[in-house]
C-alpha cells in the first residue's frame, strides 16, 4: 500500500472532482495505464507513471511508482492512502500586562 500527503487545495490532482477546472488527475491517468499496460513490464510503466505524477504535479517516490507499476504489471489490487493536508487559520488576541514590582 502506498502513501502520499496532500494539501486540500491540490486533492483534485489526485483524484477526479468534476466541478474542478484541473484536466490532469491522477485518478484517471492510473485507471488508464491499468487497462492498458496489465502484463506490461515495470521498467516500462514507470516513465508514463512519472510523467501522470509530474503532470498532477503529486510528490510520488520513485519507488512508490514502481509499487503502483508492479500492481499494473501483475493486475494486483493497489491501495493508495491519501492523507490530506488542511490549513486552518486561528487569530489569537493575547493581553499582555507588565506590572512594575
Amino acid at each position: 500500500m502506498g502513501e502520499i500527503t496532500v494539501s486540500a487545495q491540490h486533492l483534485d490532482h489526485l483524484l477526479h472532482d468534476p466541478t474542478s477546472a484541473y484536466g490532469a488527475p491522477y485518478q484517471r491517468a492510473y485507471a488508464d495505464l491499468a487497462s492498458t499496460h496489465r502484463g506490461r513490464p515495470v521498467a516500462e510503466i514507470v516513465p508514463l507513471l512519472r510523467a501522470a505524477a509530474d503532470a498532477a504535479l503529486l510528490g510520488f517516490t520513485g519507488a512508490d511508482l514502481a509499487e503502483q507499476a508492479e500492481a499494473i504489471s501483475s493486475r494486483a489490487r493497489y491501495e493508495l492512502r491519501v492523507r490530506v493536508r488542511v490549513r486552518v487559520r486561528v487569530r489569537v488576541r493575547v493581553r499582555v500586562r507588565v506590572t512594575n514590582s
